[in-house]
């Protein structure tokens, strides 16, 4: 006949004691990670869909030249706006030089030209502004010229390049960027913990020129799917990665092992969806058409399309951006080095091991 248990071995551990156990056990953290990925998936599902699954334009500037006051000129222009549910922003330019000036500085989506006294109205659309824009403009001024008898002509000022017919192609390298350079800082992190705060940021440095290089030597060279402007193409991703990477480090630094939360949702939930490389920015939700333009993804894809489509008309904006988010996070970073989780002791020369 077995004993029965007795004394303090054989009580059943209380609630409390079982949540002492849990919260010391590898279990917690593993719940609370299996939480937070099946509510990731799900926000990363909803956030693409909400940004990306049926475009819709708002409000599209386009330059007017000519004749945009006659009625006729109206007549398109209301028949425009109705068809795109949108408001067309005009902004009326003296002469079409002004005016596809205004669409290399990528001030207008578009430029219509009315001539007088019953021509035919040309729509000049530019692939390259955006090519969700510009399909949208040419499919309703096919519609709405029909319709209100105004005949209308449409060209492509600036046709995107014959191996990126969507334009696709920088969101892409620019993802590919943002992406690769925090999982590079979180390799950083997990297999050389050892690196001091400068060692660690120049590692970053040199896996950011490395990694901008090869994605820019990969899609112009080897693929041939987008001509690059080689140098400042790599620049761009370059800083790219940097800034991202060193991003996931301040995030380390402030939250520890949670680092990856606050990064995947700042660059990969909201920022890759609201940069206008896969949907225009006028065909955004509003408010992700102007958080974008702040965050690493949407600069970064705004200076590539510019140094690739429109060289010469290059903007500091999107530069600013990615330099204030590295400037931050490398200034965090050296400021709470002692809470980030590496680093290593420094011996005088003479200490005893």
């Amino acid at each position: 006949m077995s004993e029965s248990p007795h004394g303090e071995h054989g009580r059943p551990p209380t609630p409390a004691e079982r949540w002492a156990a849990f919260r010391e056990s590898p279990f917690l953290p593993a719940t609370v990670l299996t939480l937070i990925l099946a509510a990731a998936a799900g926000l990363f599902a909803g956030s693409y869909t909400y940004a990306m699954a049926n475009p819709t334009p708002h409000v599209i500037p386009t330059a007017v030249v000519g004749a945009y006051d006659q009625e006729r000129a109206r007549r398109f222009v209301a028949g425009m706006e109705k068809a795109l549910a949108a408001s067309l922003k005009l902004r009326a330019y003296d002469s079409r030089g002004a005016a596809e000036a205004a669409v290399d500085d990528q001030k207008v989506f578009a430029v219509l030209d009315v001539p007088p006294a019953g021509k035919t109205v040309t729509l000049d659309v530019s692939g390259a502004s955006g090519a969700t824009v510009a399909q949208v403009l040419v499919q309703a001024a096919e519609k709405v010229g029909g319709a209100t008898g105004v005949p209308v002509a449409i060209r492509d000022l600036k046709p995107l390049q014959k191996g990126d017919p969507r334009g696709l192609a920088i969101f892409y390298i620019s993802l590919a960027a943002v992406i690769v350079g925090f999982v590079g800082a979180i390799q950083l992190s997990v297999h050389a913990s050892a690196l001091k705060p400068l060692e660690r940021i120049a590692c970053t440095v040199v896996y950011a020129l490395l990694g901008g290089f090869v994605i820019a030597a990969v899609v112009d060279w080897m693929l041939g799917a987008l001509k690059l402007p080689f140098v400042a193409s790599w620049m761009i991703l370059a800083l790219t990665m940097f800034t991202t990477g060193m991003v996931f480090t301040m995030f380390n630094t402030l939250f520890g092992r949670w680092a990856m939360i606050p990064t995947w949702g700042l660059m990969v939930l909201l920022g890759n969806p609201s940069s206008g490389g896969a949907v225009s920015w006028p065909l955004l939700p509003s408010p992700l058409g102007v958080i974008g333009r702040w965050l690493p993804p949407g600069a970064s894809v705004n200076a590539q399309h510019t140094a690739v489509y429109f060289a010469g008309h290059q903007h500091a904006f999107p530069f600013l951006v990615l330099a204030g988010w590295a400037l931050l996070s490398c200034t965090v970073f050296l400021l709470w080095r002692h809470r980030h989780p590496g680093g290593r002791e420094t011996r005088p020369a003479h200490a005893p091991p």
